[in-house]
C-alpha cells in the first residue's frame, strides 16, 4: 500500500548555531566537552555572543536525518514546533527547500522563542552542545498533526522529546497511529544521559509499539543496564525487531530476529561530528525503504555519516547518491 510519506519523523526543532572553539575555551566556558547539555535563556545569550565566525543552520537530530532523506529524494515530513520569529520562519522555508514538509508551520504568538543549539566543535571534531529549548520541546498530542502518522511507510522519533511528560505521549499515540495503519514506528535513543533519565519509559515503548531502534553503544547499554554490548544487543532483539548500534571506529551492529550483520567503518578525521548519527540514521533508513539488504543499509549508514563529518554543518552538502554508487551501494 502507498503512504504519501516513505518516513515522518518528530522530533525537536533546533537551529543550530555552530562555530570553532580550542579546548582552553571550552574550560574557561565551563563547557563540558562531547555532549549535550540543556541550557537557559540567560546562558544561551551569554554563549550566543562568545561564538566567533559563527554557522546558523537548521538542526535538531530527527529533523537533520528527514532532511538528509529528502535530499536523497524521499517523501519526508517533518512533526515540530517552532516559534513564528525569525529563526522559525528560516527553519520552516529551510526544511521545504531541501523537500521535507514541514506540516505544524511556525507558531503565532507562542510564550517561548524557536529553540536554539550552540555548538562548539574542538579541534579533534568533537562538537559540545548546548541546547536552550523553546518552544520545541512543547509537543504533545494535540500536535500531532491530522494524517500525517498514518499515511508514512516509516515513522522515526528522537528520544530527546522524552524529557517532558507531553511529549512521551505524543510518541505513545503517534506509534499508535503509524502501527494501525501499517507503518513502521522507531526511534533515535538520542543520548545515554536521557536514556538513564527515562529508562523505564524508553523500555516500554521500545519493547510495545515500536519495529526497531536505532543508538549508540552507551545508549544501549545504558537502557538495558549492561557493560556488554553483545549483551545489550541481545536483549534489544527480544525487545524489538530491528536493533541497530554504532560504535564509532568499531562499527556498526545490526540484529533482526537471529540475524545478524557487522557493517566496518573506514577510518576518518573529522572536522566536524555534527550530525554523524543524524545522518548515518539516514543512510541506514533509505537503505530499508528501498528494500536494500541490512548489509547494504548500514554501509550507506556509514558512508552518510563519514560525508557529514567532513564538513562543518550536521547536513548533507554533496550528492548522496552519488556516494552510495561510488561505494557499489
Amino acid at each position: 500500500m502507498s503512504k504519501r510519506y516513505d518516513v515522518a519523523g518528530m522530533g525537536n526543532a533546533v537551529s543550530d548555531v555552530i562555530a570553532q572553539a580550542s579546548e582552553s575555551f571550552l574550560d574557561h566556558m565551563g563547557i563540558e566537552k562531547g555532549i549535550m547539555q540543556l541550557i537557559e535563556r540567560e546562558r544561551a545569550e551569554v554563549l550566543y555572543a562568545a561564538m566567533n565566525e559563527r554557522t546558523e543552520t537548521p538542526g535538531g537530530s530527527v529533523a537533520n536525518t528527514v532532511a538528509g532523506l529528502g535530499m536523497l529524494g524521499l517523501k519526508t515530513a517533518f512533526v515540530g514546533r517552532v516559534a513564528d520569529d525569525s529563526l522559525g520562519r528560516t527553519y520552516a522555508a529551510a526544511m521545504a527547500e531541501q523537500g521535507t514538509d514541514f506540516p505544524n508551520g511556525p507558531v503565532s504568538g507562542a510564550e517561548l522563542p524557536t529553540s536554539r543549539s550552540m555548538i562548539f566543535v574542538s579541534p579533534d571534531g568533537e562538537r559540545s552542545m548546548n541546547t536552550y529549548l523553546g518552544v520545541s520541546a512543547e509537543v504533545g498530542p494535540e500536535h500531532l498533526p491530522d494524517g500525517v502518522m498514518e499515511d508514512c511507510a516509516y515513522l522515526f522519533f528522537e528520544g530527546y522529546l522524552f524529557d517532558k511528560d507531553p511529549g512521551k505521549a505524543a510518541f505513545y499515540e503517534a506509534a499508535a497511529r503509524c502501527s494501525k495503519a501499517g507503518g513502521k514506528p522507531g526511534i533515535s535513543l538520542s543520548d545515554p544521559f536521557c536514556v538513564d533519565r527515562h529508562r523505564d519509559d524508553f523500555r516500554k515503548l521500545v519493547s510495545g509499539s515500536l519495529d526497531y531502534v536505532i543508538g549508540n553503544e552507551a545508549e544501549l547499554l545504558s537502557l538495558y543496564q549492561v557493560t556488554d554490548v553483545e549483551a545489550a544487543l541481545k536483549a534489544a532483539a527480544q525487545d524489538c525487531g530491528l536493533v541497530v548500534c554504532t560504535r564509532s571506529g568499531d562499527g556498526v551492529a545490526i540484529r533482526r530476529g537471529s540475524e545478524r550483520v557487522d557493517v566496518p567503518v573506514a577510518e576518518i578525521v573529522p572536522i566536524d561530528t555534527t550530525g554523524a548519527g543524524d545522518q548515518f540514521a539516514a543512510g541506514f533508513l533509505y537503505g530499508l525503504v528501498t528494500g536494500a539488504p541490512l548489509d547494504a543499509c548500514g554501509r550507506m549508514g556509514c558512508a552518510a555519516a563519514a560525508e557529514v563529518i567532513s564538513h562543518m554543518g550536521p547536513r548533507p552538502e554533496a550528492d548522496l547518491k552519488a556516494i552510495f554508487a561510488q561505494n557499489g551501494l
